[in-house]
């Protein structure tokens, strides 16, 4: 060994405090291991009795305690399903081809491939059986576990930490939270847990215990690695990331903190294998608190419901709207006789406040709206205009076909951009398919500010700067005018296909 371009045994060459520590220990190792020393004396040369060593060994910091504890409230949990192998929850295929996995959460890490089979051939119904987890969350038997993991099921059984096998029935389940609640009857002293009432940290320790693989009881540890994941799996997307090792048949476990607490519910991964790389999102326990509750009181879920299309407020958004910051929840799109167009929002209203409580953004506002009762009076803080307004409205429940739609992340327009829009506009009458109304676009600049923002032919502007515009000279107009006041950015609501947005573009100079 050298250190630097000097021997490390040159008595000319002081060595470092730490590493004559190192070295010392080193060689203490291969002088014990001449001798032939038992474990115990390979402890740096300090000799302790084997009584004693024990002793240590157990009081080291472990899991063992809280596996013990929790590990027998935890079950395996093993479906009959008539379905197509693609919509199984993850669980074992009898006529799947081998390596191939069909959960729906799976599939959505795939991005969404081909519909049906393999390469989009139609698949032929048949009995699947499939495995997952759950946790008994009271001692007569009720059970949380995911969605996808009992959907379609014909038969449920559990199977206990002490290997017995029970026959259960679902209670409920809620397709969009993706959890359900079961039910094992016949005993009143099953071991069970509860929810944490508290939000973990980044950082805190996290047990994961579940039944990967269909392998029985199986235990994980790792950190919670963030909050508020949005993966674009649903509208009330809120999940916690893990790094504890998540794999197949783990769906619907319990993860717990170190006071044997679930803080989560298992229910995905990210993986481009199938397999953990230490990617795994956890419903929170608050979440599922508040869903597993409605499930055994009336076994479905109810939400509150505003009939509002929203999307978020991105900086350049917020500019040319006049707000101070880019936060709350712009709206697009109002359902005809819902609550919020009975009550008078308007598009291109920016919701900032529900019940006085700030909206980050367009998904928060979803969450918020949608854990609320209908029939709950909320009131909201709008900005129209450059002008706070308070809104008063009574929330109605969301439609089974329905969903809370706030525009996620992943969907939001981008910023930045060139100076010049890009655009070749007609009026919408005079493009077949534009509808009567606006202008429609019928080419884009591919290196324009326009192209960056996502514009593309076929789109049709509806408004401007909030006027609206029926011809290329109303466009020229408005966007003169805003010009001529300082503005940097346009503002303006777009139709594209079935649904509107707002885009915010700079304007032209010169």
């Amino acid at each position: 060994m050298t250190e630097g371009n000097a021997p490390v045994s040159s008595p000319r060459k002081p060595l470092s405090a730490r590493r004559v520590v190192l070295l010392a220990s080193a060689a203490c190792l291969g002088a014990a291991a001449l001798a032939g020393p038992t474990y115990h004396e390979l402890n740096f040369g300090h000799w302790a009795p084997p009584a004693q060593a024990a002793e240590s060994a157990q009081n080291q910091p472990g899991f063992a305690d809280l596996v013990a504890k929790v590990k027998p409230a935890v079950i395996s949990v093993r479906v009959k399903l008539d379905q197509t192998s693609s919509t199984t929850g993850m669980g074992e295929d009898e006529n799947a081809v081998p390596g191939e996995s069909g959960s729906p959460l799976e599939k959505f890490f795939r991005q969404f491939g081909a519909p049906g089979g393999p390469n989009g051939m139609p698949q032929q119904r048949h009995m699947i059986t499939g495995e997952g987890s759950g946790f008994f969350i009271s001692p007569d038997g009720y059970a949380v576990t995911n969605y996808h993991v009992v959907d379609h099921a014909t038969s449920v059984q559990v199977t206990t930490d002490d290997g017995k096998i029970y026959t259960a029935k679902v209670v409920g389940s809620d397709q969009k939270s993706d959890l359900a609640l079961i039910k094992v009857d016949g005993r009143n002293d099953f071991p069970s847990v509860q929810f944490a009432s508290h939000t973990p940290r980044i950082g805190d320790w996290v047990v994961a215990v579940g039944n990967p693989f269909g392998l029985g009881g199986t235990v994980t540890a790792g950190i919670v690695s963030a909050r508020g994941r949005d993966i674009g799996a649903g509208p009330y997307d809120d999940f916690i990331q893990i790094d504890a090792p998540i794999n197949k048949g783990n769906s619907g476990g319990p993860a717990f903190d170190l006071d044997g607490n679930v803080i989560g519910v298992n229910t995905a991964i990210y993986s481009p294998s199938g397999g953990s790389v230490g990617i795994g999102f956890d419903i929170p326990a608050d979440t599922a608190k508040s869903v597993i509750a409605q499930l055994k009181d009336k076994g479905a879920v109810t939400r509150g419901w505003m009939g509002t299309r929203v999307q978020p407020v991105t900086a350049d958004i917020a500019e040319s709207l006049g707000l101070k910051n880019a936060s709350g929840a712009l709206v697009d799109e109002l359902e005809p006789g819902s609550p919020a167009a009975k009550a008078g929002i308007k598009s291109g209203d920016v919701i900032t406040a529900v019940d006085g409580a700030p909206v980050k953004d367009s998904r928060e506002l979803a969450k918020g709206v949608s854990a609320k009762a209908p029939g709950t009076s909320v009131k909201l803080t709008v900005m129209r205009d450059g002008q706070e307004k308070a809104i008063t409205l009574t929330l109605g429940e969301l439609p089974n076909q329905r969903e809370a739609r706030g525009r996620s992340e992943s969907e939001k327009v981008p910023t930045g951009g060139a100076p010049h829009l890009g655009l070749t506009v007609a009026p919408a009458g005079m493009v077949a398919g534009a509808g009567g109304s606006g202008v429609a676009i019928t080419a884009v600049d591919p290196e324009s500010a326009a192209a960056e923002h996502g514009l593309q032919a076929g789109d049709v502007i509806l408004d401007v700067g909030g006027k609206s515009v029926s011809t290329p000279a109303d466009m020229r107009k408005e966007l003169a005018a805003l010009h001529s006041q300082g503005k940097r950015t346009v503002l303006m609501r777009v139709k594209s296909g079935d649904s509107t947005k707002f885009v915010a573009l700079p304007l032209a100079q010169g």
